[in-house]
């Protein structure tokens, strides 16, 4: 078993819902912050949801960013494999973010 320290950037270029992290089929993730930027102005609803292997989107976050900066997991996020970690923001283009992991790899463990 190895443990990867890993991030990732993303920016919402549009309003879908974006997938931002997948947990590799052998592995596990545990995220331990999402964190979000808001520059411009105004006021932009954002949205984090978890996929199950799967299942259906469910809905783990829930934010109104002014300008500045949030953090959408409070202490840690467990993720299986192939879960899916998604986002989605009211106007498009305004949000960027890093999505900071422990990637636990279990590809070279026996049975």
């Amino acid at each position: 078993m190895t443990i990867r320290y890993k991030s990732d950037t993303f920016d919402l270029t549009t309003t879908n819902v974006t997938t931002i992290l997948t947990c590799p089929s052998d592995a596990t993730i545990i995220v331990k912050s999402l964190q979000t930027s808001h520059q411009a102005g105004g006021t932009v609803v954002v949205d984090a949801f978890i996929q199950k292997s799967g299942g259906s989107d469910v809905e783990i976050a829930h934010d109104s960013l002014s300008a500045g900066f949030s953090n959408l997991v409070l202490s840690s996020l467990n993720m299986e494999a192939s879960d899916i970690l998604k986002m989605q923001a009211g106007t498009a283009n305004e949000i960027t973010g890093v999505v900071s992991y422990a990637l636990i790899d279990r590809s070279q463990e026996n049975g």
